[in-house]
């Protein structure tokens, strides 16, 4: 394993940190956030124009810049740093690796280069809270997470020329402005049912969008009401759309991961800053030893919570990671018999992802928290940006946690808590 950045990548790095530090300060990021679509347009123009970021990880045949997840993850601790409002996690990371899996010829060549020019945004539209189980971040997504029947969620039924969709969706990342819907829904009845994703235009007929208030206005959510909308079906009526989900749960758990490091280690540098300026009892409040020793905490776990996201961004890139997928358990039952086809669709998803984004999900936590107590009476206020970490850190697992659960299911997965003779050891 070679665990050092290349160039291109410390470029990426660089030159994304450069242009959100003179386009996404305090002040632009309380203006962004006050805006209809909750993010600077013009910023985003320049992230797709200038860094080609909606396409980074999107092959070159369909305009993208043909990086790794590796890549989309270190982008993402940048904007992390910054907690730049975009529709980067939505776009780039939730909905064009589902179109990429499982989309047709025509969708993929329709769909991809413009999300790779920027001139299109996407969201995952999931009933309900489910949205980190259907990624198969805290959970089997194999339940019944889309609704159907009494359940709510969305109801997809077949109509002359193609589907119709019914339902309400609540909670979905950019879902009051994305250009593109791709809508989770319930198919078949009681007796076969299943779940399938639809491409839904942001402007259909029938589509009745309105932002909503979250905990983090950093990650603006919407709530899209679907009355008797015509959709299209994602790719083919057979296709694994679960474990197409699952898949995409794995970068998004690496990107979400890089993320919360860049937030914590800006919060910690910021609250650094601030006991080396404020005094008490004629000295600087960071030269008491109480208040080294919590800052020495933080900063221990804020760097094990890195090094658990550049692993997880690692193992999340198909090339490299691939290998750390056969440590990965098939279900209670399977045997090493199982043709190819039925491995694909059962061995269980890999849970480094899963453990660094509950790392770094804490270390997050932890870091905005101990900010806003040594800031004193400032990091408390409206006006100081402390508060705003300390909701992403919350926010996020609102959204893709909690931490226990992403723990206890990455230990599910790995099955550490069972036992068998081959694994016992005679003393």
């Amino acid at each position: 394993m070679d665990a050092s950045f290349t160039p291109e990548q410390d470029e990426i790095r660089r030159t994304l940190r450069e242009l959100l530090h003179s386009r996404c300060g305090p002040r632009e990021l309380r203006a962004a956030l006050d805006t209809p679509a909750g993010h600077d347009p013009a910023l985003w123009t320049a992230l797709a124009e200038q860094l080609g970021l909606p396409g980074l990880a999107l092959s070159e045949a369909y305009g993208g810049v043909g990086c790794s997840a590796a890549e989309l993850a270190l982008a993402g601790e940048e904007t992390g740093r910054a907690l730049a409002p975009s529709p980067l996690l939505a776009t780039a990371v939730l909905a064009a690796p589902l179109i990429a899996a499982l989309g047709t010829d025509a969708q993929r060549a329709d769909l991809l280069p413009r999300i790779a020019a920027g001139t299109l945004t996407a969201t995952l539209a999931v009933p309900g809270t489910a949205l980190a189980t259907a990624l198969a971040l805290t959970g089997d997504n194999h339940g019944d997470w889309a609704g159907g029947g009494r359940a709510g969620g969305v109801q997809a039924r077949r109509a002359e020329g193609g589907w119709r969709l019914y339902g309400q969706v609540d909670q979905v990342l950019d879902g009051h402005s994305a250009g593109l819907l791709i809508v989770a829904a319930h198919a078949g009845g009681f007796a076969r049912s299943r779940t399938l994703l639809f491409l839904v235009p942001g402007d259909a007929a029938g589509v009745v969008r309105v932002r909503q208030t979250a905990l983090d206005a950093t990650r603006p959510q919407g709530r899209v009401q679907l009355r008797d909308v015509a959709a299209e079906l994602l790719g083919e009526e057979g296709a694994d759309v679960l474990g197409a989900l699952a898949g995409a749960g794995d970068t998004v758990a690496a990107v979400l991961a890089c993320e919360a490091v860049g937030a914590a280690d800006r919060a910690l540098e910021r609250t650094v800053e601030y006991v080396g300026q404020r005094e008490q009892f004629g000295r600087a409040i960071g030269s008491f030893q109480a208040v080294k020793h919590r800052l020495a905490d933080v900063y221990v776990a804020v760097q094990a919570a890195r090094s658990a996201a550049y692993y997880a961004a690692w193992a999340a890139t198909p090339s490299r990671g691939a290998g750390q997928r056969r440590y990965a358990a098939p279900p209670r039952g399977a045997t090493s018999h199982s043709g190819p086809a039925d491995a694909r669709q059962h061995i269980a998803a890999p849970s480094e992802a899963r453990l660094a984004l509950a790392q770094t999900l804490e270390a997050l936590r932890t870091a905005s928290a101990e900010g806003i107590q040594l800031h004193g009476g400032i990091g408390f206020t409206w006006e100081h940006e402390a508060h705003l970490y300390f909701k992403r850190a919350a926010g996020d697992e609102l959204l893709f946690g909690p931490v226990h659960r992403l723990r206890a299911h990455a230990a599910e997965v790995a099955r550490l808590f069972e036992t068998s003779e081959a694994q016992e050891v005679t003393v």
